[in-house]
């Protein structure tokens, strides 16, 4: 079966197309990318402009038609906060689903952290014990913990690299006294999910994920992506710190010649550095292991367990052992009213 997911992300609008048949890993088949960084386009209301729209829309059409060319059995389209707090949010969703017939899922934060989490759980599978995952996107950065296939705690908070690039840095390079500034609004923002987090026993397993923590991980010298998914790569805090001061006084245009940064990522990478170190000090982590599986690799498995398990019932084939449990027999995150990961079956 091939399964297709489109990502609208704040920097990245990102289709991947998966073969996958019952008890084999999910095998990537092709690949359609645009970097687009939508809060580039935000308005002096926050809302997403005409230029901006006009960007997605005919992204999202080109995709849904690189899907069909390529015989994509299955289709899934969701955003995450790019969209969700955009001022119009709900306006651009419209207009998407109206050009190009294609309906965005409109993921929650919360939700967001625990798909997230569900591939870094099948990435690195039960023998890793209790896991604590942490994310950063363009818009928001995700924390979550558990045991089981989805976590007990998740959260969402706005501490975007890209977001606070626009909020807090604007000067190339950028001044220390917004640097500090930044700084203290970190802190304050994760105050409340690290003393959640740190309520629980201590976790076996600190993993990152998304392009942020992937780059952060290179720059301090973790091994090129051309090198496979399947090589350790770790991000200490003693490398991150050292080379949070280098960035602070680095240039967009230098950033952009390190290892593992593009262009387009360039002018964020301070600010993730800076959420990144200051997470990693408050939740007393001395490193971080990098997981290439994040959200959309999530919303893929968890979409392809549905498909597997409709598939069963309808041709009466007997499942694993427990296969008839209730699809939506799952923990509910804090915060949220469905649980976790649900709307990932709702397209």
């Amino acid at each position: 079966m091939r399964l297709g997911v489109l990502d609208i992300g704040s920097n990245t609008v990102h289709l991947l197309l998966v073969d996958a048949h019952p008890g084999a890993r999910p095998v990537a088949f092709a690949s359609h990318k645009r970097p687009l960084s939508l809060i580039r386009y935000l308005d002096a209301n926050g809302a997403i402009n005409a230029e901006g729209q006009k960007e997605l829309t005919d992204f999202v059409a080109e995709a849904a038609d690189f899907a069909r060319r390529h015989n994509a059995e299955d289709f899934l389209a969701f955003c995450t906060s790019a969209i969700r707090e955009a001022a119009n949010g709900p306006e651009v969703l419209y207009r998407v689903t109206n050009e190009t017939g294609v309906t965005l899922m409109e993921l929650t934060g919360e939700q967001e952290a625990a798909v997230t989490y569900f591939a870094v759980r099948r990435w690195f599978g039960w023998s890793a014990k209790n896991i604590m995952n942490l994310d950063i996107g363009g818009g928001s950065m995700e924390l979550s913990m558990g045991w089981d296939a989805l976590p007990a705690v998740a959260y969402s908070v706005p501490l975007g690299a890209g977001r606070l690039t626009r909020d807090f840095l604007p000067d190339d390079p950028p001044r220390p006294k917004d640097v500090k500034e930044l700084r203290k609004y970190i802190k304050s923002e994760l105050k409340e999910p690290v003393a959640v987090l740190k309520e629980y026993e201590k976790p076996k397993l600190v993993a990152a994920t998304s392009k942020t923590f992937r780059s952060l991980a290179r720059i301090c010298g973790a091994a090129p992506s051309a090198e496979g998914p399947y090589v350790k790569r770790l991000l200490r805090l003693e490398d991150l710190r050292l080379w949070s001061r280098r960035l602070e006084a680095m240039v967009v245009e230098d950033r952009a010649l390190l290892p593992g940064v593009s262009e387009v990522r360039a002018p964020q990478v301070l600010a993730g550095a800076l959420a990144a170190e200051t997470a990693m000090e408050m939740l007393g982590l001395e490193q971080v292991r990098i997981c290439p599986w994040a959200l959309r690799e999530g919303i893929l498995l968890r979409r392809f367990d549905h498909l597997m398990s409709e598939c069963r019932e309808a041709l009466d084939v007997p499942g694993p052992v427990g296969s008839n449990l209730p699809l939506g027999a799952q923990p509910n995150v804090p915060g949220t009213p469905n649980p976790v990961g649900r709307a990932a079956h709702q397209h």
